[in-house]
C-alpha cells in the first residue's frame, strides 16, 4: 500500500516566544528569497493550475544556530504564495498549506509539532505527535466540490493521522514543497522574521502535483537568503525520479538525493 493510499484511508468526514505565521514568497530574485528555500511551480511555467500537492520527508533535527535565540523553522508543502513563472515576475496572494515546525526558543528547547495553515488566517497546531527522524507525509487536495480542500497530515513512523476538510478560496496558481523561515509574531504583537536553526538535510520525496509525479527542473529552485544575500538554506539538484530533492541549510550547495 503506498503512502497516498494509506493517506486516503484516514480521509473520514509557547508563552513569551512569539507565534510563527507562514506567509507568500517574498521574492529577491528568480531564484532567490527572504523566506523559502525548495522547489516552486507556478501555472504559467507548467500550463495548468494545481488541484493537488503531496509530499513524504524525514522530520530534520534543529539546532541552534546562534546560542540565545529564538529560532524558527517549518519543512511544508502547500498550494498557491509562490511565483507563476520561473523568472518568478508574477507572485500569487492565496496559499493553504501544511507541514512540520521544527523550532528552537533561547534556551535551546526544540518544539517539534504538525500544523496547517490557510493564509490570512493564523497558523493551527495538530495532534500529530513529530520528532526528528519520524517520517511524515502530507497531502492537500480540492474535492468534488470546488474551494473545498481536505488536508491530510500522517506520521507514519509514530502511526499517527491527522485531516480536516474545509473551504477556501485558491487561486491554483502554485505548488511548492519548501522549508521557511516564518514570520514570528511576538506576544506584544511585534513582527519579524525568524531565524533559521540549523537544520539537518530535509529531503523531499515522492513529490505530487495533480497526483502525478512533480517533474522537478533545476529552473524552479528557490534558495533563502538574508538581507545580504549570503545563503541560509539551498536546494539541492531534483533527484533521479524528478520527484525528490534535498534542502540544506547554511550552505550555498547541496549535494542530490
Amino acid at each position: 500500500m503506498t503512502w497516498l493510499m494509506s493517506l486516503a484511508l484516514c480521509l473520514v468526514p509557547s508563552s513569551g516566544t512569539g507565534a510563527p505565521h507562514a506567509r507568500p514568497i517574498v521574492v529577491v530574485a528568480a531564484n532567490q528569497s527572504f523566506n523559502w528555500a525548495g522547489y516552486v511551480q507556478g501555472a504559467l511555467e507548467k500550463g495548468t493550475t494545481f488541484h493537488s500537492i503531496a509530499a513524504t520527508w524525514v522530520v530534520p533535527t534543529a539546532s541552534p544556530h546562534r546560542a540565545g535565540e529564538n529560532e524558527y523553522s517549518s519543512s511544508w508543502i502547500g498550494i498557491g504564495g509562490g511565483c507563476l513563472d520561473t523568472a518568478c515576475t508574477l507572485t500569487d496572494a492565496t496559499l493553504i498549506q501544511a507541514g512540520i515546525g521544527h523550532d528552537i526558543d533561547a534556551a535551546g528547547h526544540v518544539d517539534y509539532y504538525a500544523w496547517w495553515e490557510t493564509i490570512p488566517a493564523p497558523l493551527v497546531r495538530t495532534t500529530v505527535r513529530v520528532g526528528p527522524g519520524d517520517r511524515v507525509g502530507v497531502a492537500i487536495f480540492e474535492g468534488r466540490v470546488p474551494e473545498v480542500w481536505t488536508i491530510a497530515i500522517a506520521n507514519f513512523t509514530r502511526a499517527d493521522f491527522f485531516t480536516i476538510t474545509l473551504p477556501y478560496a485558491s487561486t491554483h496558481a502554485t505548488a511548492e514543497w519548501v522549508i521557511e523561515t516564518p514570520v514570528v509574531i511576538s506576544d506584544a504583537g511585534v513582527v519579524s522574521v525568524g531565524p533559521m536553526p540549523n537544520l539537518t538535510v530535509v529531503r523531499f520525496d515522492n513529490a505530487r502535483a495533480n497526483w502525478v509525479p512533480a517533474a522537478f527542473v533545476p529552473e524552479e529552485r528557490m534558495q533563502l537568503v538574508d538581507f545580504d544575500l549570503s545563503p541560509i538554506a539551498t536546494p539541492s539538484l531534483p533527484d533521479a525520479q524528478r520527484d525528490g530533492f534535498n534542502d540544506c541549510t547554511y550552505t550555498a550547495s547541496c549535494a542530490a538525493p
